[in-house]
């Protein structure tokens, strides 16, 4: 996955949960990773977060999601 707006060299990050607040609504995908060693768990809007295509060469965030749809546009799985 790939999250819009964190740099964070060498950062990696797998999908853990989508989760929905019913009080208030609110919407984030919980992602785990982080450097190499580390296994942070971090949640983020679902417009941030993106699915990692292409080949496997490393690119920044920025490049890695110009033009692309993020997992709020175009999930991945239903979401719900």
């Amino acid at each position: 996955m790939v999250i819009s707006g964190l740099s964070m060299r060498g950062a990696t990050w797998s999908f853990r949960a989508h989760v929905r607040n019913s009080n208030n609504g609110t919407e984030s995908v919980e992602v785990v990773g982080g450097r190499p060693g580390d296994r942070v768990i971090r949640s983020f809007e679902p417009e941030r977060v993106f699915a990692v295509t292409g080949s496997a060469r490393r690119r920044s965030a920025a490049k890695a999601t110009a033009g692309e749809l993020s997992l709020a546009e175009a999930p991945q799985l239903p979401l719900g």
